[in-house]
């Protein structure tokens, strides 16, 4: 997808040479776009890991088919199956792109929710440091019930062009149990993402009313 017609694309940061694991939060169905666009503008080509709800999406999942990039359905025998995929693509020098919440998030003021410990588990299995990833602003391009709306929110993007911002941090190396791992996994992703949106500390000023509020995973802050 082309981002520039819709979204000011702002990148900071930069991404170390392969293997490395990037973790990202996720806040729209068009991070994964987003994320892409980012990466090549730091020279890098991502093997994502996504839900495989993305690929059912009509242009994004076709994008993504076509990339190569590796489905995961959660909860199902697959997951074991894309973990080692993703761990041989790491031992190979791949630069391989993760969502560790697993989800768009659906934490109130749009933070970091709990990790899944897949991520986690991917930077023990290989032992690659994880760059932590943050996103503001995919929220207002296209709305959580996409693709139901996603035609009304790029026009609305068309017409505003909304700022996009991609930072990537400062890779770390994780220890302990894979709980105690995912938790600085996200911990870094969360001080990733707070000087993008030092002017939202709390609650983002847009309103998706597509997307279910929930804080069953909200961390505390």
């Amino acid at each position: 997808m082309a981002l520039v017609p819709f979204t000011r694309l702002r990148v900071s940061g930069q991404v170390p040479a392969g293997p490395v694991i990037l973790a990202a939060n996720h806040v729209s169905p068009i991070d994964p776009a987003v994320l892409m666009a980012a990466c090549r503008a730091r020279g890098v080509v991502p093997t994502f890991l996504a839900d495989t709800a993305v690929f059912r999406m009509r242009t994004i999942g076709w994008i993504m088919r076509r990339a190569g990039h590796v489905p995961v359905a959660r909860g199902t025998a697959t997951v074991t199956a894309a973990l080692a995929h993703a761990a041989a693509a790491v031992e190979a020098g791949a630069v391989v792109l993760v969502y560790p919440e697993g989800r768009i998030g659906l934490d109130p003021g749009l933070w970091p929710e709990k990790g899944k410990t897949g991520t986690a588990r991917l930077a023990s299995m290989t032992g690659a440091a994880v760059v932590p990833v943050a996103q503001w602003g995919t929220h207002e391009v296209v709305p959580y019930s996409a693709p139901s709306g996603a035609a009304r929110g790029l026009l609305r993007a068309l017409l505003r062009r909304p700022a996009v911002h991609v930072r990537f941090g400062a890779p770390i190396r994780v220890t302990g149990t894979p709980r105690q791992a995912t938790e600085q996994i996200m911990s870094a992703i969360t001080e990733t993402l707070a000087p993008l949106r030092e002017d939202e500390p709390d609650r983002p000023r847009h309103t998706d009313p597509t997307r279910p509020i929930s804080t069953a995973r909200s961390p505390r802050r």
